[in-house]
């Protein structure tokens, strides 16, 4: 029905399950594209490159950036987050609904730049169950522990700035309620106009 896709940010700690959440809403509708975002760290066991990010060095995104390929980019940890420009603004132009997976600071730009995307701030059950879900991956050292908890106490203190939070207590309840959100967006008014035009024009 839209002509113009819908730029839908997601954002949450490190250990509330983003990348869980966006492998099934990709696999709930063939119209949801999930952006695949770069990142100068090393990438974990199970991560693929070119699906779970694209794994590039630091000199490398740093020429992206420079000549101006990068939608967005922020410093995370010490390593370079960002998101490729071209892919999303296409995606967007064929009507697909995209969804970035970005920090805090990326998501601010991404709102100021895109002033019609809807921005969804993933909030874990509590502070203790994140904490067990960074223990359990095994990735990361006690004292990594403790900062990625540090930083998620912050990020969690911006989630007000965000149109929506769901909590992941229950990965499916929470893959429903973030796709609820797409479908009730996509029929927003101030999304209709061409349509609301070509019905009046029909009239």
């Amino acid at each position: 029905m839209n002509h113009k896709g819908i730029l839908t940010v997601l954002s949450g700690p490190s250990g509330s399950g983003k990348d869980s959440i966006l492998s099934r809403l990709a696999q709930k509708d063939p119209q949801i594209v999930v952006s695949v975002s770069m990142t100068t760290r090393k990438p974990r066991e199970w991560e693929i490159d070119g699906k779970s990010y694209y794994f590039v060095t630091e000199d490398y995104f740093k020429k992206k950036i420079e000549t101006g390929q990068m939608l967005e980019y922020a410093v995370y940890g010490g390593n370079y987050y960002g998101t490729p420009k071209a892919p999303v603004d296409q995606w967007l132009s064929s009507g697909k609904t995209v969804v970035l997976k970005i920090e805090v600071q990326g998501a601010q730009k991404i709102r100021e730049m895109y002033p019609d995307s809807v921005s969804v701030f993933l909030m874990p059950p509590s502070m203790a169950i994140l904490e067990q879900r960074l223990k359990s991956r095994e990735t990361e050292d006690p004292d990594e522990v403790a900062r990625r908890l540090s930083i998620a106490a912050f990020e969690i203190e911006q989630c007000s700035l965000y149109d929506y939070f769901v909590i992941n207590d229950e990965l499916d309840e929470a893959v429903d309620n973030i796709y609820s959100i797409i479908k009730a967006e996509k029929l927003r008014t101030s999304r209709m106009k061409e349509i609301i035009c070509e019905v009046i024009k029909d009239a």
